[in-house]
């Protein structure tokens, strides 16, 4: 099988039980980090008022960032939606980083730390997404024929 072919395959992964363990104990760590990191947001916490008062965009940002770390927190813990919410931590990861690195100072290991196992539960699952989308463009050409 080509490499290419491996990449883009739509079939579910076989995993070894050991691997399917890693993937979920990963998957856990990382909803409880993102519900502890989401819910002081939401709640208005101090620091996180204060943070997002320097970052300069305003507190809805607050709330928009509390929202996709508790709801994709949740979603890691639901098999079928895990990928979406690894997904929208990836994204969010991002921007943590670069919040850190040009805006906001001090270190940006934590948010790095949590992008790379967001990643990589993205890439565990990624023949979801590839089934997902494969089966939205199924979707899309009979509604067309």
């Amino acid at each position: 099988m080509s490499l290419a072919a491996s990449l883009t395959q739509a079939s579910p992964v076989r995993r070894s039980r050991s691997g399917l363990i890693s993937l979920w104990a990963v998957q856990i760590a990382l909803a409880g980090m993102f519900l502890l990191a989401g819910s002081p947001k939401l709640l208005g916490d101090p620091a996180m008022v204060a943070l997002f008062d320097a970052i300069g965009i305003g507190q809805w940002f607050r709330y928009a960032t509390g929202l996709i770390e508790v709801i994709s927190a949740l979603a890691l813990l639901v098999p079928s939606f895990a990928v979406f919410g690894a997904l929208a931590l990836v994204a969010t990861m991002v921007g943590a980083v670069a919040v850190h690195l040009f805006i906001v100072g001090g270190s940006a290991a934590l948010p790095a730390i949590l992008l790379v196992a967001s990643a990589v539960v993205v890439w565990a699952r990624r023949h979801q997404l590839l089934a997902h989308f494969r089966g939205s463009a199924g979707e899309l050409n009979r509604s067309r024929g």
